[in-house]
């Protein structure tokens, strides 16, 4: 019995070091070393199977990265036939979310269909769009379909019952580096929801306004499906490439960031950037592609 559970041992430490890129690890351990503030990431080549992670099961904020699950809601609802892709809403200056949002400067009962307010959400971040979806799908909704496909601690905290503790420390929601590539791996091979649902979510995902800091690193012609997040002390990117040798995915959160400036070389930025660009090269090495000169005056998205 005791070398059956030896040998049981020793097989699923060599399965889980089979499923470890070590290399790829100690590249990423460089890269965020000094980084002040805390920081989670972690990488998953699709094709190999094969992950790197550092605190890729920590709890983080998600900030805007959040509005991916909400989307995942929505899409069950209209699934489901209780609400319609195209279905007419109605705007009401009550919905606003105080800021610079798109649908923030619509005027009091002006209409627009759910697919525009998703797009506003997904593409822009437009806190409005999102907040108002949120209300129409539920909060407790979304946490539930999180919850029964497998999600451990991706949650909605925000206008969520019984949550205000865990949104007083994380904000509008909580996730892992971990859970945000799982969620983004559902969708790439079409099974959050449906697989029409997913086909649409990924198409949203793939028209990102911001695209300053990880998408920046990666070449224009290369698809990829991305989320961000910001806030002061906190900022994040998941991104899945559709690269030539195989889709990667990868996540970037960090939390009680020391640099809190809103200018294009903040810490956490500058490091998004830089493992993006690490993974970018790491995954396609015959590649020669970098930013362009000059391109910088063109990426000041904020």
């Amino acid at each position: 019995m005791k070398y059956r559970l030896l040998l049981l041992l020793i097989i699923t430490a060599t399965a889980t070091f089979a499923q470890t890129d070590p290399r790829l690890t100690i590249k990423l351990q460089e890269a965020v070393k000094g980084f002040n503030g805390q920081i989670g990431v972690y990488v998953h080549n699709l094709k190999t199977g094969k992950t790197a992670a550092i605190n890729a099961d920590t709890l983080f904020p998600t900030a805007s990265m959040i509005k991916v699950s909400i989307q995942c809601g929505l899409m069950d609802k209209i699934e489901k036939g209780e609400m319609q892709y195209n279905q007419k809403l109605v705007y009401h200056d009550s919905l606003l979310y105080p800021g610079e949002d798109i649908l923030g400067s619509f005027k009091d009962k002006d209409t627009i269909e759910v697919s525009k307010v998703a797009m506003l959400m997904i593409t822009m971040s437009d806190n409005t769009a999102s907040v108002w979806l949120q209300k129409l799908v539920g909060g407790e909704y979304i946490n539930n379909w999180l919850e029964k496909n497998g999600f451990k601690v991706m949650r909605v905290n925000s206008r969520v019952p019984g949550r205000e503790a865990i949104r007083a420390k994380y904000g509008w929601g909580v996730t892992t580096p971990y859970e945000m590539c799982r969620l983004f791996t559902l969708i790439r091979k079409g099974e959050a929801v449906s697989a029409g649902a997913s086909e649409r979510m990924y198409r949203n995902m793939g028209r990102i306004y911001w695209d300053d800091k990880a998408i920046s690193q990666i070449p224009p012609f290369i698809e990829t499906a991305s989320k961000q997040g910001a806030l002061d002390e906190s900022k994040s990117e998941t991104v899945l490439v559709n690269a030539p040798h195989g889709d990667y995915v990868f996540s970037i959160i960090t939390n009680h960031n020391k640099d809190q400036r809103w200018k294009p070389d903040n810490e956490a930025s500058v490091l998004i950037k830089k493992i993006s660009a690490l993974l970018w090269h790491y995954f396609e090495p015959e590649s020669k592609w970098k930013p362009a000169d000059g391109v910088e005056k063109y990426m000041l998205n904020e």
